[in-house]
């Protein structure tokens, strides 16, 4: 989901004119209606506030919004071939259905034709398609508080590990209920410079925020979700707005400080060591030996290295302030090359 504010008004400008020069830029989802609809859509415009806008059609679906009946976002005859809008249609006759080579050849269409033209229109196979469709309905229903068994027979599937497989693929873990948890997280990808950067909070503050090529990363959310033993969905919220924002300050060398709010998750030492990476200036490097002497903790030196290590809100914890004694880089989990360009970038912006 596209979370930059001025971005998201540029797109919301874009809908209440019908600008045709958006078609295929973004999508809009509508949280009342719960459809997404191209940017020239004739329907009654929502207020902006019940807008969630989206680069892809399967983001759209993965947020569980449906295709608009008016606009057939993936439908219109200027846009796709007759294939796809027979595919498109016949999903939203029976979005739950598991399609099989012989539904196809009911349709007098052949399977490679779908997810050729399917992959050229949306970047999706059609199965992918029709995938997506399903698994948001299942993420709607357990938003709602609904079951994970009772959402996994809601969207049509039978085989509780088939459903299971089809959900992780796709989300990156096995769903959880809702209403079995006292958090709901929710995972969103944020546009940097560097890459993308995963970042999965609730209300209250962040979770984690990492690079996408870190070591280990999937590892880190599955550790997050045994100790908040919550439930991630897809989607934003204030701390991720927020973050997304100062992150973009700060690459364009206009914040030192991060103000988001974040929790925690660790033993009482690896929260002494953060809380100490969070001393180190902007600008400042500090070498091991020093951080661990900082802690009176000189002698478990590989120990500070270990927390550090474990640190999982990248820049904001910034563990890429700390070198060798010897004026060399050292590790960081983003790789060097990432941690020698945020030195230098705040060495050049240093006040």
């Amino acid at each position: 989901m596209i979370s930059c504010e001025k971005i998201k008004k540029d797109y919301y400008t874009a809908l209440l004119s019908k600008d045709n020069t958006f078609e295929g830029v973004f999508f809009v989802g509508v949280k009342t209606t719960g459809v997404f609809c191209r940017p020239t859509c004739p329907a009654r415009k929502p207020k902006f506030e019940n807008c969630e806008f989206y680069k892809t059609a399967q983001e759209a679906l993965l947020a569980s919004f449906r295709p608009c009946l008016r606009c057939r976002p993936l439908s219109h005859p200027n846009y796709v071939s007759e294939t796809v809008t027979l595919l498109v249609n016949a999903v939203e006759e029976n979005p739950t259905k598991r399609w099989k080579t012989h539904h196809f050849k009911e349709l007098s269409i052949d399977e490679s034709t779908a997810r050729r033209q399917f992959k050229k229109h949306f970047d999706m196979t059609f199965v992918e398609y029709a995938r997506a469709r399903r698994i948001g309905i299942a993420i709607k229903y357990i938003r709602s508080g609904e079951s994970v068994i009772d959402a996994q027979l809601l969207s049509g599937y039978e085989s509780g590990s088939g459903f299971r497989d089809a959900f992780s693929k796709i989300m990156g873990s096995a769903p959880k209920n809702t209403n079995d948890h006292k958090t709901v997280l929710k995972a969103t990808w944020l546009d940097t410079i560097l890459g993308s950067m995963p970042a999965i909070a609730d209300e209250t503050g962040l979770y984690l925020l990492e690079f996408v090529d870190r070591r280990g990363l999937k590892l880190e959310i599955k550790r997050l979700l045994l100790k908040t033993k919550a439930a991630i969905l897809p989607g934003t919220t204030n701390p991720i707005t927020s973050i997304d924002r100062e992150l973009k300050e700060y690459f364009d060398g206009k914040r030192m400080h991060f103000e988001t709010p974040f929790h925690l998750l660790g033993s009482p030492f690896q929260k002494d060591v953060w809380h100490e990476l969070i001393r180190i200036l902007y600008g400042e490097t500090r070498s091991y030996s020093d951080q661990a002497k900082s802690l009176n903790k000189l002698s478990a030196f590989k120990t500070v290295a270990n927390a550090n290590g474990a640190n999982q809100l990248a820049i904001i914890i910034p563990c890429h302030r700390i070198i060798s004694s010897e004026g060399t880089l050292g590790g960081y989990g983003g790789g060097i090359e990432l941690k020698r360009w945020l030195i230098e970038h705040e060495t050049a912006h240093k006040k």
